[in-house]
């Protein structure tokens, strides 16, 4: 017995014993921390409830072994002869149920934090496609489509001369990103055309489907500027792997100046359709005389 116990002691020291990966990175393991409070919120929560199990897992684990261990038949102990004990149904009836009241109020609260959009500053109507999205900011009179990009659409065609490994993020890029600023609590109304898709972006921390003749409301707050990257996370149908979703966020002057641009673009192409149909009208009406 002895010799047994000795190799697995051996065994286990060798494994302890071998150097890790330098190049690995654990954090892929790991719930994605995001860059916006729900997201932050989200892996807090995460982390607790993880700790809690894996100290449960050790208590009853380690308990489980010892009891194992130190009651073997190998040193003469003789098995416990009761068949029911009161006290320790209540200690193990009381004790889970307060470990899940714990952990419910807290994931309570944050999904009462997911569904208040008050106190919103700008608002984002976001609408699924088959296969797109549309954006829609409201009260600014700007919106466009967002489709997988032309290099990736074309490389993703059989028989395309275009590889898909000489595209840059294959699949995941768009041609029209949606720009948002950091630092302003963004509320979003999500709904579908004409079948459900679901829009989803890890690093914002949460995902909400977008259901036809219906409208999901969430808000985030960016914190870091960058390039967040999500996808479709419904299966939608024959191209629900080609909607990628890109939102670019920048600072608030920025957002300020792009969405000035995008306006005086409208603008400047509406004041050319009116002066190409006042055109047209001259044009008639000399053609009249």
């Amino acid at each position: 017995m002895m010799t047994g116990w000795r190799g697995l002691i051996t065994l286990a020291a060798a494994l302890m014993a071998m150097p890790l990966p330098a190049a690995a990175d654990y954090s892929l393991i790991n719930m994605t921390r995001g860059v916006t409070e729900s997201s932050e919120q989200i892996f807090g929560l995460h982390m607790t409830i993880f700790t809690i199990t894996v100290v449960i897992g050790i208590g009853v684990f380690g308990a489980m072994f010892y009891s194992i261990f130190r009651h073997r038949k190998s040193r003469g102990v003789k098995p416990a002869t009761f068949h029911h004990s009161t006290a320790v149904e209540i200690v193990w009836t009381v004790i889970p149920l307060g470990i899940l009241v714990a952990m419910a109020v807290p994931a309570t609260m944050v999904l009462v934090d997911f569904e208040d959009t008050s106190d919103t500053e700008m608002t984002v109507k976001v609408t699924g496609y088959q296969w797109f999205w549309g954006y829609e900011y409201m009260d600014e009179d700007v919106q466009f489509l967002s489709r997988l990009d032309q290099d990736s659409d074309r490389a993703r065609q059989l028989g395309s001369e275009i590889q898909p490994a000489s595209v840059p993020d294959y699949l995941q890029n768009v041609d029209q990103r949606l720009v948002l600023p950091v630092d302003t609590r963004i509320k979003f109304q999500i709904t579908g055309a004409d079948v459900i898709h679901s829009w989803w972006v890890p690093d914002l921390g949460w995902k909400r489907d977008a259901i036809p003749g219906f409208v999901n409301e969430t808000w985030t707050e960016i914190k870091e500027p960058g390039v967040y990257r999500g996808r479709c996370a419904e299966l939608c149908g024959r191209d629900h792997g080609f909607m990628p979703i890109v939102i670019e966020a920048v600072e608030p002057d920025e957002f300020d100046r792009w969405l000035a641009e995008r306006q005086g673009g409208e603008d400047a192409a509406a004041t050319t359709a009116d002066a190409e149909d006042t055109d047209a009208e001259a044009g008639d009406q000399l053609a009249a005389r």
